[in-house]
């Protein structure tokens, strides 16, 4: 089904029942019959996914004997006020939050009712892809989220590297016949992948599925508007084709980075002001959503949600759901041009730079700045107003946010960095970009 079919029969989506939550902790009151969660139909399999994703990537950290941890308390709050209003799907990997993420997950998750929620994970092998090790990663994924079967299991990142780092990973370790036997045990109900990489990376895997060699259940794409069309090319390709080619071998599409690593939620001043007009009581972050969702292909659009306030901002968008309309879609598509009209890192905050070798705090460098333009306090030059108070303000800031031996002048150029980002950031090429801006900031030479 086209968008413009889906938008007229299903008007503003409609609504199906949250599933309830139980467990030790309380939840919140039912929810209002036109505030349920929207859910999507697996094609394939019957699921009832929620719209909204629980991206476990960025749960909340806090410090414990010197050691930055989840902050388990909060997250079986959030995970059980998003149950209580109809999320159901829940997407972590072993690679997330210094291998964290997935024991944070089946703890809060393990507490209510296995058949409430759906489970992804991912084979996220990127360093040893030997097999004794990426069947160990495999089993201990079931240890930690509590669970004798995945609902969503995910190649991690293929188009990283291309077909050669495919083959290293999965088929010349014996790993793809692996999963294939665990996914006929029924240990593994869908298998799929995550992907970032050029268009040519993309046909080849969607050639393996249309040879009946691999058969994918379904596919995680980085969709939002500003990718759409204006992807790099390089390590990501425009998610309007990747979006027609899935949707055309009715492959269910989820959504990675709908805010592009929180970007979509704090855009530049002028475009905000922009959406504010047209939506004052909405976030900016909604448009985002909406665009995904907007899409019948789109299964379920992850966000990686820190705190009770953007899980209850997205709760909003998705239960009043309301498809984008053309003219809305257009007027996204300008944003987007608009977007990258500014200087912008394109950063997700996804930290798999992390850890330097020089202790640099990359994601860190790379939000501040981010930031400062954003809001409009980026200093530019001598003849812009307010210059000083705002070069010595992103000064202090920078310091604040970022201590000094962690900063982007430390930059060696080592490397190391470059083959981890699934954004293809030239990241120490920004960072030298960064450090001179610094650098020409505290001599005043702009």
């Amino acid at each position: 089904m086209k968008r413009r079919d889906f938008i007229k029969i299903t008007g503003a989506a409609a609504a199906a029942a949250a599933l309830p939550a139980c467990g030790e902790k309380k939840t919140s009151a039912p929810v209002a019959e036109e505030e349920k969660m929207v859910l999507r139909e697996n094609p394939n399999n019957g699921d009832k996914v929620s719209l909204l994703g629980f991206g476990c990537m960025r749960w909340p950290m806090i410090e414990k004997d010197g050691t930055r941890v989840i902050d388990q308390e909060a997250v079986n709050e959030m995970v059980d006020y998003a149950l209580a209003h109809g999320v159901n799907y829940f997407d972590t990997s072993p690679a997330y939050l210094m291998g964290q993420s997935e024991k944070a997950a089946g703890d809060a998750l393990s507490r209510h009712p296995r058949e409430s929620y759906y489970i992804a994970t991912k084979l996220s092998n990127f360093g040893d892809r030997s097999t004794e090790a990426s069947i160990k990663m495999y089993h201990d994924s079931f240890e930690q989220l509590h669970t004798d079967y995945f609902d969503y299991y995910l190649l991690h990142a293929i188009g990283m590297g291309g077909s050669k780092a495919f083959f290293d990973r999965y088929v010349e370790n014996g790993m793809m016949d692996f999963l294939l036997a665990e996914k006929a045990a029924g240990r593994i109900r869908n298998l799929g992948f995550s992907f970032h990489g050029s268009q040519a990376e993309f046909d080849y895997f969607m050639e393996l599925h249309d040879s009946g060699q691999y058969h994918w259940d379904f596919c995680q794409i980085e969709m939002n508007y500003v990718d759409w069309t204006h992807a790099d090319g390089v390590r990501n390709c425009n998610a309007n084709y990747l979006y027609a080619e899935l949707e055309k071998r009715n492959i269910p599409i989820v959504i990675m980075e709908p805010l592009l690593g929180g970007r979509l939620a704090n855009v530049p001043a002028e475009i905000a002001r922009q959406m504010k007009e047209r939506e004052p009581d909405k976030s900016i972050a909604s448009w985002a959503f909406r665009f995904c969702g907007t899409y019948p292909g789109v299964m379920c659009a992850l966000s990686g949600m820190t705190n009770m306030e953007p899980l209850k901002d997205n709760l909003d968008t998705f239960g009043h759901f309301k498809p984008l309309t053309d003219e809305e879609l257009d007027f996204l598509e300008r944003m987007a041009t608009q977007m990258k009209e500014y200087p912008l890192v394109n950063c997700t905050d996804c930290k798999y730079c992390m850890p330097c070798p020089w202790g640099l705090d990359i994601p860190g460098t790379f939000q501040h700045y981010n930031k400062a333009i954003t809001e409009g306090t980026y200093a530019q030059n001598k003849q812009q107003k307010h210059y000083h108070k705002l070069k010595n303000q992103y000064l202090m800031s920078y310091d604040k946010a970022v201590p000094t031996l962690r900063q982007a002048d430390r930059c060696i150029g080592c490397n190391e960095c470059l083959s981890h980002c699934p954004q293809s950031i030239a990241i120490p090429r920004e960072l030298r970009r960064i450090a001179r801006y610094v650098e020409d900031l505290r001599e005043d030479r702009l």
